[in-house]
Parts: structure tokens; sequence; C-alpha cells
């Protein structure tokens, strides 16, 4: 990436790891995708009962094979013959949930987008810790940049990704659909939270991601 380049996103990634602090979540900043798997081992002890939300960001960055190394008691709800449901309800009982956002504002806050409401849920209560991945393309200067991002490219994407017959795969944006197969059900903004350093955001200097 240009350096010229480079400064101005730094300084966009700085102004929201700074108001992500002031709303009580720890923030981190790694350059690179490859840094991202050796500070989640800083932050998930040895042992500890860990799974994760559905997220392209986390196979980007080498997460989910490095919850597979055996370093931890990990829920895998990719593994073949998994009782994803159950995974998802013993999400809120585990030590580490991992997973990305939507898109984060400069406002320090996480906006995300459900269509079983798993993954906002997990995030919201349960964990006792959570961890956000999430690229520099994620963050947006506020709630409407972010609904604008989820409209018009996450949910596009992802249901291009899981093949759902919903009319943002076909035209490429969000058409408000009542389709059965609508990922777009479940709607969160974390502000300011009330114990402090639970959510855990990395930022990573590159994109990622939807």
């Amino acid at each position: 990436m240009d350096n010229h380049l480079r400064a101005i996103i730094e300084k966009k990634i700085n102004r929201t790891m700074g108001n992500l602090q002031n709303n009580k979540m720890d923030a981190y900043y790694v350059p690179t995708a490859k840094d991202v798997v050796p500070l989640v081992q800083e932050l998930c002890q040895e042992g500890e009962t860990v799974t994760v939300g559905g997220s392209m960001t986390l196979f980007e960055c080498g997460v989910i094979e490095h919850l597979k190394s055996g370093r931890y008691h990990y829920l895998d709800r990719y593994a073949p013959g998994a009782d994803t449901m159950a995974i998802f309800r013993q999400a809120f009982t585990c030590d580490t949930y991992l997973m990305s956002a939507n898109a984060i504002t400069e406002n320090g806050e996480l906006y995300n987008v459900d269509g079983n409401g798993n993954r906002v849920a997990a995030l919201m209560f349960g964990p006792k810790s959570v961890i956000v991945i999430a690229g520099w393309n994620k963050i947006v200067p506020d709630l409407e940049a972010a609904r604008q991002r989820v409209r018009q490219i996450a949910a596009p994407a992802n249901t291009t990704r899981l093949n759902t017959q919903t009319p943002c795969k076909v035209l490429g944006s969000c058409q408000d659909c009542h389709s059965d197969s609508r990922i777009c059900c479940d709607y969160t903004v974390l502000g300011q939270q009330r114990i402090k350093g639970r959510v855990k955001v990395i930022l990573v200097g590159e994109e990622l991601g939807y």
C-alpha cells in the first residue's frame, strides 16, 4: 500500500480506537492479517472454551485454523456433522467468542446485522470475553454509513457467498425483502459498555471480509 494512503488510513484507525476505548472497549491495531493470530494467542489463554460467529475475516486471518490447533476447547460450528444450533447456544457459556463486525463507526460503535441473531446475541451477553477482528475497510464515519455499508456491500456479498435466494443476491443491494432466506433480521449497535474490556476490538491495516 502507498505510504501516503496508509498514513490517512492509520489516522482513521487511531480515531476509531480512541473512541472504542472511550466506550470501554479495548482496542488494538495490527498492520497485517498475519499479525492477528499472535495477538489472539495473547488475549485467549490456552485451555479456554472458545467459539466463533460466522466470519470470512476469521478465515482470512488464519484464526479458524489457529483455534483448531488443540490449544483450546474449540466449539467448531464448521465441523462436518456439527450441531450448529447447539453450538450457538453453548456460545453463551464459553470463555471467549470471536467474530468480526459488519461496520465500526469512527465514534467507537459496533454495528452488526444478523439472520439468526446468534452472533449479535453472544456479542451482547454471555461469553466472558469477545474478540472482534475487522479490517480497516469496515470503518465508517457514522451509523448511517454503517447501515448503508451493510445494504450495499456486506449483505449482497454474503448472500452471494451463501447462495441464498434473496433479491440482493440478484440486484447487488438491499431491497428490504420478505424472503424466507433473508439474512438481515436483527440489527444491533454497541455503544458504551458497562464491563470495561469485555469486548476487545482488533483493527487490521488491510481490507478483510465483507
